[in-house]
């Protein structure tokens, strides 16, 4: 059902002008709430991973794209980029926002049962970090990827969209409620817990991945201002750093994190 948003006053367009990420991620509790995905690209792979679609906002040269014939039978609201743009709030880069439908994330052991290449972020609340950790994650083989209740949203619009939509792709869930506890969890499923951190004693990434050999291993990588907590790092196994030149003492979280699972992922 097509619908132009210049014709006609339409309740359910809120979602996309008046709701924030939070507003959106608890509008269906106790059930899993909503998101926005952004962009044909990330759109197709929602619809790829298996995401319902609620509705789409779409800028009308888009209108013949096949992305289009997967929604199935939801209203899709069409107009001008500056239209959209102006309803959004937002300057559309993409041309298109697709009102999705969240799903139960799966728990900590079904995480670990399936996977033996994981990515853990915690306190990353930068979501164009959050982002372009997935993207990494995804392209170099991780297998999942565990955050903490204080990372940005991975399924937050600019989140998915810096990821190109890979956080679609890998499984993934809260972690780190209690830190002691779940990196323990982490280690009895037999992996081994490396913690990226500027620490005395820190080894070279290259040398700890000979240690590990063959073991299943999950890489801990934390903020930017902060790091990871001393909690954390006491908990993992080894800490492991990426050696640097040229007086830097550290990179962005995003690109430590592709070099890091390249070299051990």
């Amino acid at each position: 059902m097509v619908c132009y948003i210049n014709d006609i006053d339409i309740e359910e367009l809120g979602f996309y002008s008046e709701s924030s990420e939070v507003q959106l991620r608890r509008c269906n509790e106790p059930a899993p709430g909503c998101f926005i995905a952004e962009s044909l690209r990330v759109i197709g792979r929602a619809l790829d991973a298996g995401y319902e679609p609620v509705s789409v906002l779409l800028e009308d040269r888009h209108l013949k794209d096949p992305v289009l014939e997967r929604i199935g039978d939801v209203p899709v609201y069409v107009g001008s980029n500056e239209a959209l743009s102006g309803l959004a709030g937002y300057k559309l880069t993409g041309g298109a926002l697709c009102l999705m439908k969240r799903r139960k994330l799966p728990t900590l052991s079904e995480i670990t049962a399936a996977a033996r290449r994981i990515a853990v972020l915690e306190g990353i609340n930068n979501p164009t970090n959050v982002g372009a950790i997935f993207r990494s994650a995804a392209a170099v083989g991780a297998d999942a990827v565990l955050i903490t209740p204080d990372c940005s949203d991975p399924l937050y619009r600019r989140a998915a969209r810096v990821s190109m939509g890979t956080v679609f792709a890998l499984p993934w869930t809260y972690f780190g409620t209690n830190r002691k506890s779940d990196v323990a969890a982490l280690k009895a499923a037999g992996f081994c817990c490396m913690a990226m951190a500027l620490e005395e004693g820190a080894v070279d990434i290259r040398k700890a991945k000979q240690k590990k050999g063959d073991t299943p291993v999950a890489v801990f990588l934390g903020n930017e201002n902060d790091g990871l907590s001393r909690e954390t790092v006491r908990a993992c196994d080894h800490t492991v750093i990426i050696p640097m030149k040229n007086g830097v003492d550290s990179l962005n979280v995003a690109a430590a994190s592709a070099l890091a699972f390249w070299e051990l992922f």
